[in-house]
């Protein structure tokens, strides 16, 4: 008969026998299936926590721009540079001189977005010129549109100024100087608001965000904001700058 110390020695044996590759992989298999389901919606949150930060850096901006305007009688003209935030000293000669980055050292605001992108500025020459008369009468040239089922909508007409940030994906400039690539052949919209050169005849664009390249106007993730002409008007005379 078997002692009971061989018996516990054979029953340690089949009690710590490894697992099979078979076991291992099926608990490997499950690990990252919970590791997945952890990782799209924390993936979709940053997402949204990141829209919605830029959405107020781009919210604070409009308001700082505003606050200049207060105080100078004007909206200022754009950077001097991607690297220089101060504002250009030399008044615009063309729409495409007043087009460039949001002026962040004269502002005192964010330089990017929430992906490390310079946040673009658009502005109505008649309104950041420093020999320019601003008036009631005075009237913003941009145009900011936006895009339905069966076609494309304005939004908002003799626009003063506008703020764009570029978005996770697709076009945008770093703070290094770097230009962030194009990956896309299908985001018309997002390539309209990149290539702006701030000629009044062209739109700007500002859409839900979409990652369906078939959608009306492609893909789309740019966050735009911008200041209406009556906005403008209305803080002016409220800081007495306006009769």
């Amino acid at each position: 008969p078997m002692s009971a110390a061989a018996f516990g020695r054979s029953g340690c044996r089949s009690i710590v026998r490894g697992f099979t590759l078979v076991e291992v992989a099926v608990a490997m298999l499950v690990v990252a299936l919970l590791l997945g389901s952890l990782l799209a919606p924390l993936a979709t949150q940053l997402d949204q926590r990141n829209y919605a930060h830029t959405q107020r850096i781009l919210e604070e901006t409009r308001e700082a721009l505003l606050g200049f305007a207060m105080a100078n009688g004007r909206l200022p003209r754009p950077a001097t540079s991607d690297l220089d935030g101060s504002e250009r000293t030399t008044d615009c000669l063309t729409n495409a001189e007043c087009t460039g980055y949001v002026p962040w050292v004269a502002l005192g605001t964010a330089r990017t977005d929430s992906w490390g992108k310079l946040l673009r500025y658009s502005v109505t020459r008649a309104f950041a010129n420093s020999g320019a008369t601003v008036t009631l009468d005075t009237a913003g040239v941009k145009r900011v549109m936006t895009r339905t089922g069966t076609g494309t909508l304005i939004l908002a007409d003799q626009v003063v100024a506008v703020v764009i940030s570029h978005g996770a994906h697709n076009w945008g400039r770093g703070i290094d100087g770097n230009d962030h690539g194009d990956a896309s052949s299908t985001n018309a919209d997002e390539d309209a608001n990149a290539t702006h050169d701030g000629q009044d005849s062209a739109p700007f664009y500002a859409r839900t965000r979409s990652e369906v390249p078939t959608a009306p106007g492609g893909e789309f993730d740019d966050v735009v904001i911008w200041i209406p002409q009556t906005l403008l008007a209305s803080r002016l005379i409220a800081a007495g700058r306006l009769p």
